[in-house]
């Protein structure tokens, strides 16, 4: 057994920067369960104003960082996850350095050894402060509707992130092209099963919860190899 816990002893695609894309727009981090260890990218460190390979995340200085009003949702959720184990999705605000607010998308999901023992978490942070201004609500039938008649896979992918995320059309497809590299998928497969999965989800009486969402964007690499076939 090796000291790594990614089975495959490869960063997984969760856990992989973007290259080419803005530096401070999306990152990795992971978080061992056994001894509360964390592990950020360079991304995720600009985010809290810490320069690449200066932080040492511990719980206590993640915790630290988190707006006041929004400490105790994430202080909840990481208990939670400690207990279950399980994936999460949250959206709150984080303060850096300098004590700039940012605004945060966080995804994780499950961390195996490689016995398939869960020994932590893992995901990725977004930033989507820049969308904040532009953010507007809309009533969940209009935006089914509007994103099935979206023209072109990769634009209706792209807007459903928009929605689900809040995030704006350059982060949006920059999860797309992260995803499609990551995974070595056509980006166009990847964002035609992407809206092929999110489209064909029961919207008929309460909007799914945004986990469900989180997983399909995760594993829809795996279901896009068989509709390329």
């Amino acid at each position: 057994m090796t000291d790594d816990p990614n089975p495959i002893g490869v960063e997984s695609p969760i856990e992989h920067a973007l290259a080419g894309g803005e530096p401070q727009r999306v990152g990795w981090f992971r978080f061992y369960f056994a001894d509360e260890r964390w592990e950020w990218s360079p991304q995720v460190e600009r985010m809290h104003g810490y320069s690449p390979g200066t932080a040492q995340p511990t719980t206590e200085l993640v915790l630290s960082h988190k707006h006041p009003e929004d400490y105790g949702q994430v202080a909840a959720t990481l208990d939670q996850i400690r207990r279950t184990g399980g994936a999460f999705s949250t959206r709150h605000r984080i303060l850096d350095t300098d004590g700039n607010v940012h605004y945060v998308v966080v995804v994780g999901d499950q961390l195996f050894d490689d016995d398939g023992t869960v020994v932590g978490t893992h995901g990725f942070y977004v930033d989507v402060t820049k969308s904040i201004a532009a953010a507007r609500e809309r009533l969940v039938t209009e935006t089914v509707a509007e994103l099935a008649e979206a023209r072109g896979a990769i634009e209706q992918a792209k807007g459903m992130l928009m929605v689900l995320y809040r995030i704006d059309a350059d982060a949006a497809f920059e999860l797309l092209k992260w995803r499609s590299q990551e995974t070595n998928t056509k980006l166009r497969v990847l964002s035609e099963q992407i809206a092929h999965d999110f489209l064909h989800l029961d919207y008929s009486e309460t909007f799914p919860n945004r986990i469900v969402f989180d997983r399909l964007l995760l594993t829809a690499h795996l279901r896009a190899v068989d509709r390329e076939v």
